[in-house]
């Protein structure tokens, strides 16, 4: 972590890594999606609508996996001062937002043959709403802003009272009657769905934290230009400007 603090030993090692992730995510998705879409059976209740749990399922654990990645960038930014801890939330950011808008989309799609509608107001979707909501605060915030710096302290602050809704999502459908059906990948007794789809949904779920890996270095790459950009820009306006 300390030698990663040297953006241009992470630009470096970012570099080095992006054709490696790039080529590993490839080749998890085409084999996520053989296994999900033509060797895992046919729900005996659902039919082949539970198809779209390999893109919906994993779409939310990354939703909430990002925005934990975003409430340890804030720890990193308002505890250890890591110089890039901020750019690491700031490139996060639109990423989870994505996911999240995927899983709503796609569980809405799956909702609608399942429960008979589109949307209901149940805990664990509106919950994931919320959070989608506060992705578009916080991008919305660092735009408030014409310096980074002076963004990164609210921002860290506001990410990690919004941590509050992770614990939220995850126990909703133990805390709430709810149409989400309780846990069953993720159970202390082992998981409850039959490993014909267990482990489609779990390459789906590494494809999709491949490819995480991949935008969020190239995001955080594109963020570090673009702020050693202004800061020559800045510098240029400086020198140029006629002494008082």
């Amino acid at each position: 972590m300390i030698a990663l603090a040297n953006p241009t030993r992470f630009l470096k090692l970012a570099a080095t890594l992006l054709p490696w992730l790039w080529g590993a995510t490839a080749i998890a998705f085409a084999a996520g999606l053989w296994l999900g879409l033509f060797a895992s059976p046919a729900d005996y209740q659902q039919g082949d609508s539970v198809r779209i749990m390999y893109v919906h399922v994993p779409a939310a654990w990354m939703a909430m996996f990002v925005y934990a990645t975003i409430a340890v960038s804030a720890l990193g930014t308002l505890v250890w001062r890591h110089p890039l801890a901020d750019v690491s939330a700031r490139a996060a950011a639109p990423i989870g937002a994505a996911f999240t808008l995927l899983a709503l989309v796609t569980g809405a799609v799956w909702g609608k043959p399942m429960w008979g509608t589109w949307w209901v107001w149940d805990a664990r979707l509106t919950s994931v709403l919320v959070l989608f909501l506060i992705y578009l605060g916080l991008i919305a915030l660092w735009h408030a802003f014409d310096e980074p710096s002076r963004a990164a302290r609210p921002v860290a602050i506001l990410s990690l009272v919004g941590a509050i809704n992770l614990p939220i999502i995850k126990f909703s459908v133990d805390w709430w009657n709810t149409l989400h059906q309780p846990a069953s990948v993720m159970r202390l007794d082992g998981p409850a769905i039959h490993p014909s789809m267990l482990v489609p949904l779990l390459v789906m779920a590494t494809a999709y934290m491949l490819l995480f890996a991949c935008l969020h270095l190239m995001a955080m790459r594109n963020e570090i230009w673009r702020r050693r950009v202004r800061s020559l820009r800045v510098r240029a306006a400086t020198m140029l400007a006629p002494a008082e």
